[in-house]
């Protein structure tokens, strides 16, 4: 199984999302930033140290929100779901990895085209109001 956390990174009463790239896995679905947890790494960890390589961004990870997981025909997923904020509000997010980014309200979440295992989190999500 390979273990994911994934950032939900709000600003303005919005969620950041990402477009994952052409060429990779899940091409042009959207997803929470994050990535693979590496050895000897704590979940929280795992996520700074991909939202530094992803957004050029520093976070300060909050309380966990929930997991998915996911059966794929490549293998099974386990996304964890931490709440992030930007340690400067001000930062300027940009991608390195990714074909689009947006910053959506919970509301409008599911107008977009989700990876299957982040669809929980989105339906979660869009429940709450920011």
């Amino acid at each position: 199984m390979k273990v994911v956390a994934a950032a939900l990174l709000i600003r303005n009463g919005k969620l950041f999302i990402a477009k994952r790239p052409e060429g990779k896995t899940l091409a042009h679905h959207w997803e929470f930033p994050g990535g693979k947890q590496e050895e000897g790494e704590t979940l929280p960890q795992t996520l700074r140290r991909e939202l530094r390589e992803e957004l050029n961004i520093e976070t300060e990870i909050g309380d966990f929100f929930m997991r998915s997981v996911y059966d794929y025909d490549f293998g099974q997923i386990e996304i964890n779901c931490f709440w992030a904020r930007l340690k400067d509000e001000a930062a300027d997010v940009r991608s390195n990895e990714h074909e689009d980014i947006a910053w959506v309200e919970a509301k409008d979440l599911k107008g977009y085209l989700f990876a299957p295992a982040d669809v929980p989190i989105v339906e979660a999500l869009s429940k709450i109001h920011f």
